[in-house]
């Protein structure tokens, strides 16, 4: 098949997933000999907001981290209601913290194959998460950089033995499983759905830059220490602050991400399918 443009989007809360999907959309043009791949944020309210439409001759590697085993529950309406294939090749690609992918990557390929893609392959990649660098710190480092570029290289001896749109990729998983039950440091279910991010006045400065990079558009750009809106736990504004001020005490919170520290420090492996 005829590949003459690479594109990537992506929701990436926190820049892991973005650099991720970089990574591949530049393997895959080097090992494909095409054009630089066209890049589109998907991780901003305005950026959801629009439609983006692909079709023969377009290949799209699509991201998004895994929340609770799943596509986002806040962004999956999003991809559902703004991407069209129309024929377009995709590589579904999801980050994970180290724990599990779950059902994340059966999930994003059925999404996508319901909105006129061809799934071509499919990648569940370790990176740091979001709660804690404890959990896959460091990554992607460079032995999952080598293995992105090895995966992209895969996808274009594959695509370059195609004379017809491939059959769907097959993944682990059942994209209509319910999504991961969070537990606290006592092994028992707990819920932080309504954790809201604290500002350390004493080291504010006010620069926005919270508000500004908020996927959810859910802090108040006037009063960066008020959170009005639906906040997802992404941890972009405590990964982002320039001072440090942005931080998260809710108990339940900080008891799974104990458990998490404490269960799941073991470096888990990628997985790749073709």
């Amino acid at each position: 098949m005829e590949i003459k443009q690479i594109h990537a989007l992506c929701y990436s809360g926190a820049g892991v997933t973005e650099k991720m999907v970089r990574l591949l959309a530049e393997a895959l043009e080097k090992e494909l000999g095409l054009p630089q791949a066209v890049f589109h944020g998907f991780r901003k309210p305005e950026e959801r907001a629009a439609d983006y439409s692909f079709g023969p001759g377009d290949l799209v590697v699509v991201g998004t981290p895994t929340y609770a085993g799943r596509v986002p529950n806040k962004i999956a309406p999003d991809f559902r209601a703004r991407l069209r294939g129309n024929g377009a090749l995709a590589v579904p690609v999801v980050t994970f913290g180290n724990r599990a992918f779950d059902n994340a990557l059966a999930e994003l390929c059925a999404l996508l194959e319901t909105n006129g893609f061809r799934t071509a392959a499919a990648g569940a990649f370790v990176g740091r998460h979001a709660f804690t660098d404890v959990l896959g710190e460091g990554r992607p480092d460079w032995d999952d950089q080598r293995e992105l570029r090895e995966f992209g290289k895969r996808i274009a001896e594959k695509l370059r033995g195609l004379e017809a749109p491939p059959p769907p990729v097959e993944v682990p998983g059942d994209p209509e499983a319910p999504y991961y039950v969070p537990r606290g440091l006592d092994g028992q279910p707990t819920q932080f759905l309504k954790a809201k991010p604290q500002t350390d006045l004493s080291k504010c400065c006010n620069c926005g830059v919270c508000a500004r990079l908020c996927p959810m558009g859910a802090i108040d750009p006037a009063n960066v220490a008020a959170v009005p809106g639906t906040c997802i736990k992404c941890q972009c504004c405590v990964r982002k602050c320039t001072h440090h001020a942005k931080y998260f005490d809710d108990p339940a919170f900080l008891s799974h991400v104990a458990m998490l520290e404490k269960n799941f420090q073991e470096p888990r492996e990628n997985a790749v399918f073709l």
